[in-house]
């Protein structure tokens, strides 16, 4: 909706409104900002990779296990009498991949046998090219059918012959092409591969890594969901913070995320147990990681590994020196030139070499373990990483992961991690508080979001059900005050990022998503998120009054773009938050460039459920209300506008 305000429709509304907030934005003055200041945050909880982002549609495809999680059939089950069971044979696919799938069906009375897949819970069929592919150990002369069909009526909405290349003694690869003759009418569906029992020599056969992948991001083999990828380039995002949050520090010493055991051929990734109770692949990796990056423009935050468990543990310094070479060696890796070991094995793999400007070191470490395990890394894990990094990359940023609300004095030259899950009062009291910061005490936003109602902050109760309205409010008061002080404040990102309505640990998330791809929904946090990061503030402009009033919070800067032509490229960003009788708030904003009649375009968001308003993925309701407008200025070069109790809103000239 494009609405143009006259002065004459302004009087009518402003009269029923309390009196007008008078804000003067001045030409000169401020700061610089950073050039990244939102961006993305990505870790496996919630199964957010598996199942998630990773497109990789076959639910335990390659048996993967733990002592933590043993290696299971969880998604498999047999056709027309097969019988299933789980070998270590002398002969694996790979050392990484010791485990495989043996098909029985010397007792088969059936021409067809074989064995389904029920996908991360369904499958979405589309009439599109599914790439798939495994492997198969043994003798079968004939042709494999892979095929989709409905779970519930088992129609087969398509199917395609692969020959057999079977051996006797060695492991095989079978890749076919799948395109569906039409659309499924939900994503109850499975995936099969069958064949001719009487055609196998000995019984049975065995298989591994069997795998199916839909269209991806960009292409991408072994790539990204496509539609939640999607949604995360609409952000406009500058950066990636990975592997995110508990994913980096394992459950344990004995399963840290090992950047070495995710690169390479997808069958010599052995998986590991994540943070989150489940067997991750690890298909998601290292370097998957950093395509991420690239097709979506984004500069890489490399977490690395800096000793920590999730349950407190931590290496001890006499068995450190460990830890530092695997990180040397991860960076090596991404940047390293090919005369390099490391730099040679990523050229083996494809890939030419990115460039890390952002290191961080570890996760959250004043948290698990403390206080002992936070002592440790003051002493020795953080100290030592970083003089290691910076010894051999020393225009490195380095991170340490405290912030300066956790860890007051933060070593030179890093920069800390600043991880805010509030209630939303908690963002309107503390609006201040990056203030605070100085030039020798910078920060990143590693992690925030609004997650209990107010009054209802006891971690050991349940978040809220989803994000809400007022938690977005909140959030967008919390975004501007980092705008505020975008000099010292390099980026921030809302976490955690995905959901999965089929299995999840944490509630609130920017995204909600299933297998039926429809079904994907964009929180409210998501519009709040999308509103901002859409219009970047490079220089921030003084403004009189200075700070926010009651209710009504704001920042004024220079658009993305707009270097040198300031008055051009004014963007006002703003949040409404408690106001005294639930009344509107009219804004009168002046800025010393403008001059009579000029345009500027307001985006006005609003929830049509109010405070309490949620998107719904289980009803596809979304309410936020976006209005867009055009507001003229004044003769005395003045915009007015009316802020509604609970909006958030972007003005902007030079826009649209």
């Amino acid at each position: 909706m494009v609405v143009t305000w006259t002065a004459a429709a302004l009087v009518a509304v402003l009269a029923s409104t309390a009196k007008a907030i008078d804000i003067a934005v001045h030409a000169s003055g401020g700061n610089d900002t950073t050039r990244m200041p939102y961006g993305l945050m990505h870790e496996d909880i919630n199964n957010a990779g598996d199942g998630g982002i990773y497109a990789e549609l076959i639910n335990n495809r390659a048996f993967q296990g733990s002592d933590l999680y043993p290696s299971n059939l969880t998604g498999w089950s047999p056709i027309n009498g097969a019988r299933l069971s789980l070998k270590t044979l002398s002969t694996p696919l790979s050392s990484a991949l010791p485990v495989s799938l043996n098909v029985a069906v010397s007792n088969s009375t059936s021409r067809t046998a074989g064995f389904i897949n029920s996908g991360y819970w369904g499958i979405e069929v589309k009439k599109q090219e599914y790439k798939g592919s495994f492997y198969v150990r043994g003798t079968y002369e004939g042709s494999f059918t892979a095929s989709l069909q409905s779970a519930i009526t088992n129609e087969t909405f398509g199917a395609v012959k692969v020959k057999s290349k079977t051996s006797a003694d060695d492991w095989v690869q079978h890749e076919f092409t799948l395109v569906p003759k039409i659309d499924a009418p939900n994503s109850n569906n499975t995936f099969a591969i069958t064949f001719d029992p009487e055609r196998v020599s000995g019984g049975s056969l065995d298989f591994n890594l069997i795998s199916l992948f839909p269209p991806t991001y960009k292409g991408r083999a072994n790539g990204l969901r496509m539609d939640i990828a999607e949604a995360f380039a609409e952000l406009q995002p500058k950066f990636l913070r990975f592997p995110g949050g508990n994913a980096l520090e394992g459950p344990s010493l004995k399963y840290p995320w090992l950047w070495n055991e995710t690169i390479g051929p997808l069958k010599d990734r052995p998986g590991r147990p994540g943070a989150w109770n489940y067997e991750t692949s690890d298909g998601l990796g290292l370097v998957e990681y950093l395509h991420w990056c690239d097709d979506l423009g984004l500069e890489p935050i490399l977490a690395i590994y800096s000793g920590l468990a999730l349950d407190g543990g931590y290496v001890n310094e006499s068995d450190f020196q460990w830890v530092i070479d695997s990180a040397l060696d991860e960076l090596e890796f991404i940047t390293g030139d090919p005369s390099t070991p490391w730099g040679a094995i990523r050229e083996s793999l494809g890939e030419s070499a990115w460039t890390i400007n952002y290191v961080e070191i570890g996760n959250e470490d004043w948290l698990a373990g403390a206080p002992s395990g936070f002592e440790s890394y003051q002493t020795y894990r953080f100290p030592l990483l970083m003089q290691a990094i910076l010894a051999k990359y020393p225009s490195m940023q380095i991170i340490n992961s405290g912030s300066f609300y956790e860890t007051p004095a933060i070593p030179a030259p890093a920069i800390g991690d600043y991880h805010p899950y509030r209630e939303p009062d908690n963002f309107y009291n503390e609006f201040h508080k990056l203030d605070n910061l100085t030039a020798d005490n910078l920060t990143i936003v590693g992690e925030f979001a609004s997650v209990h109602v107010n009054g209802g902050s006891d971690w050991d109760g349940d978040l809220y059900k989803f994000p809400w309205w007022l938690g977005g409010v909140a959030e967008a008061i919390f975004m501007i005050g980092n705008e505020r002080n975008g000099d010292r404040v390099l980026g921030a990102t809302y976490a955690p990022a995905l959901r999965n309505m089929n299995r999840w640990q944490w509630s609130v998330c920017l995204i909600e998503f299933e297998a039926d791809t429809s079904k994907t929904t964009l929180s409210t946090s998501w519009h709040v998120f999308h509103l901002f990061s859409t219009h970047t503030i490079t220089h921030t402009f003084p403004t009189s009054p200075e700070a926010n009033t009651t209710s009504l919070f704001w920042v004024a800067g220079s658009r993305e773009g707009y270097e040198g032509q300031e008055d051009s490229g004014l963007v006002v960003k703003m949040a409404n938050y408690n106001t005294t009788n639930h009344e509107d708030t009219p804004v009168s904003l002046s800025f010393e460039e403008v001059e009579s009649g000029q345009e500027a375009h307001l985006t006005l968001l609003t929830s049509s459920e109010g405070p309490w308003g949620y998107n719904g993925p289980y009803t596809g309701s979304n309410v936020v209300v976006e209005t867009k407008s055009v507001v003229k200025a004044s003769g005395n070069g003045t915009f007015s506008w009316v802020m509604p109790e609970w909006s958030v809103a972007v003005l902007e000239l030079g826009g649209s």
